[in-house]
């Protein structure tokens, strides 16, 4: 290895010596923003030339040099990571005048947590990256290299890449890069870190699909030291797919620089037009149309209803087919949209309305919106991280989840993704009554604020996309989660039982073809949380249900995956909201696109709606920030038309907003 930098050292006017630790590859006075990069276990700054060279001229790349090699070999290396963290903190004082983001690859993201850690002291942390690296509190299962001959421990490092066969071949390099290797795993098998340090800024997770060392759940750890938020973003390739494939890395870590620069842009911009007192109702419009000044577009349509067909050119087909897929021939899942088209809605002029107030309360909770997300079952076949990644969306916009009985994800870590923002839980009532329980009470002990017992699936739906491929999340073990995770339903199963005996036993019990409204009785007696049924579209049951105990009621569809040829929920809403009353909550669900139809479902009786598959489509293609932009996009629609009809908050809004003819 050569002793000589292949980027000079920089020196700002009144940083402590930075020269001695970042290397600028590239040069960019004009940047906007600043990527400092930590390198792997036994790295140089060099690690990041190719990257340096892929970023776009608005980022500028500092690389970190640890001391004990290239121009720093006449230093000791560093007894543990918090004395590298420091060292980068101080060199890093002189440069608060741009936007600081910190990418530590391996051994190296764990430098950056802990000088991300020191850096938020001045504030000056906009984003942390994290590369192939397991969470900073989790034991990373790495033996002692001192221990490890230079013949073992070179083969290791032949498979996991990274460094070029020539270089290992060569005697005096190879010995250099072992002594690095170990001296750096010296600092890192010291490193201690509690399992509630946290960084105030979002962190986001670049994990390579086949990297040998690290795998996704190893990764969810990651959200809880964050109080930012987290994100897992995929690459392809292994352990050092960010060193060898900059020109793939580059696009990820770009794009979500220039959101994070975006958003304090355009907050200052609506601040400067907004009155003291009332905000602007389009943010996200004014944003999205200084974005295009920029030259930048959204990484997703803002048409919410042509996000089934993007998802489907990306999702894998048989899990595209189970999330869209509809009962028999799709004639319900017709009938809902059909029912929203029918209706017109009649604008109304001049009524001042710049703020208009779109909180509702429930179950005497304030909700900043008329709009929770559905229980959508197995959400990890639209992206690995599944129910975990929607719950940060819905906790960052504001927007409640009811978590599905048949989540990807536990119901305790959807709550910890979910921090303090209000979410329910929905229960299929398993037709073991022990199980159903210990389901209530964890949902209780996790903060969840209602239950939503679902009675329309007690049968599995004729849905032809599903049986054309024969394919079920369930029975491949995705989606029961809640069941293999729970006490009493692991006490069903043999000591020595396998997951296809834990699958077996699910389907065995996961449901109930029996139920009557006698159970329902029954769970209204186990809890004494809000309790909603969910599936009502006659009236009669509506009525059926308050009577044996239940608080509120939601009209659906299943979103049209039950009974082909039903009745559209928006048909069935005004005859139940007759027959309980103006006063018991109504939600309803099932071909809810747009804020428009948000407005209609609330013209028709609904107190709020709970809004399906656009999210999950959202969440296929771009993970949280897609279930994110979903939301904000039907958020912004739904202000703007309640504003175009005249309403200044929900208690505005009324049959009257719709057409004549159109109000049945």
């Amino acid at each position: 290895m050569t002793n000589t930098p292949t980027a000079a050292p920089v020196s700002p006017a009144g940083a402590a010596d930075p020269s001695r630790w970042l290397r600028v590859h590239h040069p960019r006075a004009s940047a906007a923003a600043r990527l400092v990069c930590f390198p792997h276990a036994g790295g140089t700054a060099n690690a990041f030339t190719a990257l340096s060279a892929a970023l776009p001229e608005d980022v500028e790349l500092l690389a970190v040099q640890y001391p004990g090699r290239q121009d720093r070999r006449g230093e000791p290396c560093a007894q543990d990571l918090s004395e590298l963290a420091s060292g980068v903190a101080q060199a890093l004082a002189g440069y608060d005048d741009r936007p600081l983001f910190l990418l530590g690859h391996s051994m190296g993201a764990l430098v950056a947590f802990e000088t991300a850690r020191l850096l938020e002291e001045r504030g000056t942390v906009a984003r942390l990256f994290v590369s192939a690296a397991r969470p900073p509190a989790q034991d990373w299962q790495e033996p002692d290299l001192s221990l490890v001959g230079d013949e073992e421990l070179t083969a290791g490092l032949r498979r996991l890449g990274g460094i070029p066969e020539p270089l290992l071949a060569d005697p005096e390099i190879a010995a250099e890069i072992l002594r690095l290797l170990r001296a750096d795993h010296r600092a890192l098998l010291r490193h201690r870190c509690a399992p509630d340090t946290r960084v105030a800024a979002p962190v986001t997770v670049l994990l390579a699909s086949a990297d040998p060392k690290n795998s996704l759940e190893q990764m969810a750890d990651w959200a809880h030291h964050t109080a930012g938020g987290h994100e897992v973003a995929a690459l392809s390739g292994g352990h050092f797919s960010l060193l060898e494939r900059p020109g793939e890395s580059a696009p990820p870590l770009t794009r979500r620089i220039r959101e994070d620069l975006a958003r304090p842009a355009a907050a200052a911009t609506s601040a400067t037009s907004a009155a003291p007192d009332a905000a602007p109702l389009a943010d996200l419009v004014r944003e999205l149309m200084m974005e295009g000044l920029a030259g930048r577009t959204p990484r997703l349509s803002t048409d919410l209803t042509a996000l089934e067909a993007a998802a489907g050119e990306v999702m894998a087909p048989e899990a595209f087919a189970y999330v869209s897929g509809t009962a028999g021939s799709g004639a319900t899942g017709r009938a809902n949209r059909t029912a929203f088209d029918r209706r017109q809605l009649v604008p109304r002029m001049l009524r001042g309305t710049r703020r208009t107030d779109t909180s509702v309360t429930l179950f005497g909770q304030r909700l900043p919106a008329p709009v929770l997300l559905a229980p959508l079952a197995a959400q990890q076949v639209a992206h690995p991280e599944g129910e975990s990644a929607t719950a940060r969306a819905a906790a960052a916009t504001g927007v409640p989840m009811v978590v599905s009985t048949f989540a990807s994800r536990t119901l305790e870590e959807v709550a910890g993704a979910a921090g303090d923002h209000p979410r329910w839980f929905q229960l299929y009532l398993p037709s073991d009554r022990a199980v159903g329980e210990s389901l209530v009470r964890r949902a209780e002990a996790s903060g969840y604020g209602a239950i939503v017992v679902t009675v329309d699936a007690t049968h599995l739906g004729f849905r032809p996309a599903e049986l054309d491929s024969g394919y079920s999340p369930f029975l491949r073990g995705t989606g029961i989660a809640n069941f293999t995770g729970d006490p009493v339903f692991r006490a069903g199963l043999p000591a020595d039982a396998d997951a296809t005996q834990a699958v077996l036993r699910w389907a065995q019990i996961s449901t109930d073809p029996t139920l009557t409204w006698e159970d329902l009785a029954w769970l209204r007696g186990l809890t004494r949380l809000p309790l909603l049924v969910k599936g009502v579209l006659h009236p009669d049951d509506a009525r059926l249900a308050l009577e044996h105990g239940a608080d509120g009621v939601v009209v659906s569809t299943h979103g049209g995956r039950q009974l082909d040829g039903g009745v559209s929920s928006l048909d069935a809403l005004p005859a139940v909201r007759a027959a309980v009353g103006p006063d018991v909550p109504v939600l309803m669900d099932s071909g809810v696109r747009t804020g428009s139809d948000v407005v209609k479902a609330l013209a028709l009786g609904a107190d709020a709606v709970l809004y399906g598959r656009p999210y999950v489509y959202g969440l296929g293609l771009d993970g949280q920030r897609g279930v994110e932009h979903v939301l904000r996009c039907l958020l912004t629609d739904l202000g703007l038309a309640l504003a175009l009809t005249g309403c200044a908050s929900l208690a505005d809004v009324g049959p009257h907003l719709l057409a004549n003819g159109d109000r049945r």
